[in-house]
């Protein structure tokens, strides 16, 4: 088995150590690195785990346009990006570069879009990926040659296409229309009124796609109530069809053109070294420790 391209979900991971270790990890110029830090780690150790052929970091934009102009309300409640995340945002790209990592900005749209774009570019080539993440907008991308890697278990187990069924009764390619259906909170998707998680993919198990469900709908209401859809649930389907349709366009990946980067190892010393010239002393250490074991 060939070996994977790691393809990191950089937002995600920058968010999650940001408000998951202390502020008061700081570095050279008095500011937190601690977003900075727990990124690498993260990094580090998936590399450990799965020994990729190459690092991809996948970056973008909070909010892409092409989204926000479909549905307007779209990450509209989510809170501004604090100050000090931002300058470690900034800093970020250089950072894992150092690290001998590919660095993969999606412009205006998003980390998402560019992460499932060098899985489908890899495994047109005939290799893996694994996509670092917790986004469940990633799980559309989910194939026989590329996995969702959760490190939270057991050091880092990959989850494919059974795992998805598993999870949320549905196939990799149906996780769109599962989330125009059931919605998603944090991007301020409501999805279908009175639709949850269950009845969402009993739906799609039974017509396959949003569009065929939204077609079956559209008759049943038009012909008196004749159908195998409950009155009201056909009633809230037709009612919001237009709505759901642009629900399934905003939560699907953006097709972009990328290829496959070159096989490239870490770079332990290199990133060590950029490491100390920030002021993260503990994490120069780690590295040239690391470096010394390759």
């Amino acid at each position: 088995m060939p070996a994977p391209l790691l393809i990191a979900d950089v937002p995600w991971l920058l968010y999650r150590s940001y408000h998951g270790l202390p502020k008061s990890i700081k570095g050279s110029d008095g500011r937190p690195v601690n977003a900075l830090l727990g990124t690498v780690n993260a990094l580090v150790a998936a590399v450990e785990a799965k020994a990729p052929r190459a690092v991809v970091a996948c970056f973008g934009a909070e909010d892409a346009a092409y989204r926000t102009r479909l549905y307007p309300p779209y990450h509209a409640r989510r809170e501004p990006m604090p100050a000090d995340l931002a300058h470690q945002w900034q800093r970020a790209p250089a950072l894992l570069e150092s690290l001998g990592w590919s660095i993969a900005d999606a412009g205006e749209l998003e980390a998402d879009d560019a992460m499932g774009a060098h899985a489908q570019a890899e495994s047109r080539a005939g290799g893996r990926a694994l996509l670092l993440t917790a986004d469940r907008d990633l799980y559309q991308a989910v194939s026989e040659d590329v996995a969702v890697l959760d490190m939270g278990k057991g050091g880092g187990l990959e989850l494919g296409p059974g795992d998805v069924r598993d999870r949320y009764g549905i196939a990799p390619e149906q996780v769109p229309d599962f989330i125009a259906l059931r919605g998603d909170p944090s991007d301020g998707i409501p999805g279908a009124p009175g639709i949850g998680a269950k009845t969402a993919a009993e739906l799609l198990s039974a017509h396959g796609t949003l569009e065929n469900l939204l077609a079956v709908a559209a008759r049943q209401c038009e012909e008196a109530g004749f159908g195998d859809l409950r009155r009201r649930t056909a009633e809230t389907l037709h009612e919001h069809d237009e709505l759901l349709r642009t629900f399934k366009q905003v939560a699907t990946l953006v097709a972009m053109d990328v290829q496959p980067p070159k096989d490239a190892s870490t770079d332990f010393a290199a990133g060590a070294a950029a490491a100390a010239e920030i002021g993260m002393r503990r994490l120069a250490e780690r590295l040239e420790m690391l470096g010394g074991r390759a």
